[in-house]
């Protein structure tokens, strides 16, 4: 399922939206505008880097894979290693490189040679995973590819709040929300057009290279002329992932609703190309466009749930009702997908979890932003919900092989039987909003 991928790679959007929401809610009012070329700068550098981020994730890498294994089972079980590994150097890599940006003491900025050095050495990993022959390589490019993309996002990120204006940020989001569909659509749309491995990895890289770089140029960075005194060591970076549930009870059923909406349909992108593969027989090429058209369908609905999800949350007042309804929107549309006859209703399948993620996602955001245990320290508790995005996208992928071959031996078959699992898991989420008490 494409949502899988927005969710992700929702590492990074999370962290980003996570981050504007912080700032808005503790800094205090600033004057003036963004710098002139920051907000066009900044748009062109997220839609470059996601579209090279997301491009493997909905097609590049699941044909890769299979193009260097023996059997579709191998081909299975080394992808969910691959993309499982990959998203856990994300979770790491984001909140690190985001923290040792504001440390970094150079004449070139803060934020810079995070950017540029991240992105630079994402295309070298892009390009190894292209010309690889064995899965091996695959996964040590992937991971290296993770890790730097995350940290080009958490060093733009961290420029908002360097250069908007509190007033300013509302703005600043929309662009970034925009950011993530674009890349996909983008990379869709692109993936029709390359016909080899090689040039399926390093073109995506290519172009965040030049979005990046053109950011780069037209950012004013802020240069820190001395280092922070505090310390910054192994203590502090895993305190940034941890919380006290027992403490904050509303705060941790939060947390692990999200986490069991997403891990319901982390993997469903991964697999997707397999699936239509396996289920309808469709060539490479054809499943390619299939995608494509899948994307689109999804992230229209998305563009029409989003929105009014939250509108109608907050005029009613109320947030559970909403998420536990845009969860089991979610949980139909798996079930859709799990049993579609056609490519027709598979289509059907991801507008109507697109449907029910766009509420979901927007909705949950606001909720959670009112059960956060500490104000002063909103950042990094937000942080620990984005974990909650981000972690099911390594479980999930990891354990689907097992799912998928378990199913294989039944009548249902390997894919029905990892989708209906993934349907049960988001219900649970869906279900379990109810045991906050402090929201409606």
């Amino acid at each position: 399922m494409t949502e899988s991928s927005m969710a992700g790679a929702a590492t990074s959007l999370g962290a980003q939206s996570d981050l504007l929401l912080a700032e808005s809610a503790t800094a205090g009012k600033q004057s003036g505008r963004a710098p002139r070329g920051f907000l066009p700068g900044l748009a062109l550098s997220n839609f470059g880097v996601y579209l090279a981020l997301l491009t493997p994730v909905m097609v590049s890498m699941a044909f890769k894979v299979q193009h260097i294994t023996a059997s579709p089972e191998e081909a299975t079980a080394q992808l969910g290693i691959i993309m499982g590994v990959g998203a856990l150097f994300a979770l790491i890599c984001n909140p690190l490189v985001g923290r040792l940006s504001d440390r970094t003491a150079s004449r070139f900025g803060m934020r810079r040679p995070w950017m540029l050095g991240g992105v630079l050495v994402a295309l070298g990993a892009f390009t190894l995973i292209g010309v690889a022959t064995s899965t091996w390589i695959v996964l040590i490019g992937w991971c290296i590819v993770q890790a730097a993309l995350n940290g080009v996002l958490a060093a733009t990120t961290a420029t908002v709040p360097d250069q908007v204006p509190v007033s300013g940020r509302g703005k600043v989001s929309g662009i970034v929300g925009l950011t993530t569909p674009l890349g996909i659509l983008g990379g869709s749309f692109l993936v029709n057009f390359l016909a080899d491995d090689v040039s399926r990895f390093v073109v995506p890289g290519l172009i965040a290279v030049i979005a990046v770089v053109v950011f780069v140029v037209v950012l004013k960075d802020r240069v820190l002329t001395e280092k922070p005194a505090e310390r910054y060591g192994v203590r502090e970076f895993f305190g940034s992932f941890v919380f006290n549930p027992r403490k904050h009870p509303d705060f941790g059923w939060t947390w692990l609703t999200k986490f069991l909406v997403m891990f319901g349909y982390a993997g469903i992108a991964t697999f997707l190309p397999f699936y239509l593969v396996e289920q309808f027989k469709l060539s490479e090429q054809d499943a390619i466009g299939t995608i494509l058209m899948a994307n689109l369908a999804s992230m229209a609905a998305m563009a029409i749930s989003g929105p009014i999800g939250g509108i109608l949350s907050d005029r009613i007042g109320k947030r559970r009702p909403f998420v536990a309804v845009a969860g089991g929107v979610m949980v139909i549309g798996l079930v859709v997908l799990a049993f579609a006859p056609s490519i027709g209703v598979v289509l059907l399948a991801q507008a109507i979890i697109g449907f029910g993620a766009g509420s979901f996602m927007s909705v949950d955001m606001a909720l959670a932003t009112e059960v956060l245990p500490n104000a002063a320290d909103s950042a990094k508790d937000l942080g620990v919900l984005n974990i909650a995005n981000a972690l099911p996208q390594s479980i999930a992928p990891a354990i689907a092989p097992m799912i998928i071959a378990f199913g294989a031996t039944t009548a249902l078959g390997g894919y029905t039987v990892y989708y209906l699992f993934g349907a049960l898991v988001a219900l649970a989420g869906a279900v379990l909003v109810y045991r906050i008490k402090g929201v409606k």
